[in-house]
């Protein structure tokens, strides 16, 4: 088990970006990402932790943590659906085959929560039971369980601009997908979140809902990319309070990022101007976070990975032959 103390002391030492050398770096919220030229790309994921669609701070360990959870369920969904990961260089970094992201971030929801204004709750509690082109009982509570898990997508924005709901009919009559893709996709997004349930429910977490990303290979398969089932990614719930909290009209234990952004909500920032500056021992709270979330949902010891990271990588990266 890592210390508070030893999680405080890395915190300067934070691995904050990459410089590899090699060509046509690609910059984005937590990952670096270089084309190799051959059909595969190398991805780095940083300690970079973005919130409220800013990076915040650098949090030890948390790079490592996304890339080998990434890692754990790639392999561990493979059954379900093909996946880009090829092979793990580095604890940090992941060797991946080429392919083009779809237009769409599909967001599976199990039950009805959230506070913000395009929160499933929120609507409901508005009257709504039309929602995102789904009809809703009458009689829900927030933060129960929904009859059965759904598809809310979103446009996958560029850079500045900001992701658009979509029904899962406008995927197709929009243009985005051709129906034979989207289909795939969402009977794939559902399995692999039906996985992700049962495996979080073994290990006493809820995963309460998810975004996953998907892209074409360039023979033309469909391929689950980017994270999946991350704190970065997914919102999960401590199981074994979970019941006598909704009973009792509280919030459920949760157990993922959300922390960080609650610890802001506390400081009365809501992503707007200029965000406060926090304590150290919060980002080593968020360290710690990470890594428990690791070990619950995987069942294994967290291994650190050495500090500082770019030393090491490269040095894992050239004994794999992807640097000279």
């Amino acid at each position: 088990m890592i210390s508070d103390d030893d999680v405080l002391a890395l915190i300067p030492a934070a691995f904050d970006k990459t410089s590899l050398a090699l060509p046509g770096r690609f910059s984005g919220k937590v990952r670096d990402g270089y084309p190799l030229g051959d059909g595969r790309r190398l991805l780095v994921t940083t300690d970079r932790l973005s919130a409220f669609d800013r990076v915040l701070a650098c949090v030890p360990f948390k790079g490592q943590v996304l890339n080998q959870l990434s890692a754990w369920w790639f392999e561990h969904t493979r059954d379900i659906v093909a996946n880009h990961m090829l092979s793990v260089p580095d604890p940090n970094a992941m060797l991946v085959e080429e392919a083009e992201p779809f237009l769409v971030e599909v967001i599976v929801r199990g039950y009805i929560t959230g506070v913000t204004t395009t929160a499933l709750w929120y609507r409901y509690a508005l009257g709504e039971r039309e929602i995102y082109g789904y009809r809703f009982p009458e009689g829900l509570h927030k933060n129960e369980a929904l009859p059965e898990a759904i598809i809310t997508p979103t446009t996958k924005a560029g850079p500045g601009q900001h992701d658009e709901r979509l029904t899962c009919a406008e995927v197709t009559s929009k243009g985005i997908l051709d129906a034979a893709t989207w289909e795939q996709i969402q009977s794939a997004a559902l399995a692999v979140f039906r996985r992700g349930q049962e495996v979080a429910a073994q290990n006493g977490l809820i995963l309460v809902d998810t975004k996953y990303e998907f892209g074409r290979a360039a023979d033309g398969r469909v391929l689950l990319i980017d994270e999946v089932h991350t704190p970065d990614s997914s919102r999960f719930w401590k199981r074994d309070s979970y019941a006598a909290r909704l009973s009792q009209g509280s919030e459920p234990e949760i157990f993922d990022k959300e922390f960080v952004r609650m610890e802001y909500s506390r400081r009365g920032y809501r992503g707007e101007g200029i965000p406060p500056v926090l304590p150290p021992e919060v980002w080593a709270q968020a360290s710690q976070l990470y890594v428990s979330i690791f070990e619950f949902l995987t069942g294994q010891a967290f291994a650190p990975g050495a500090y500082p990271v770019e030393p090491r990588l490269e040095e894992n990266l050239r004994k794999a032959g992807l640097i000279g």
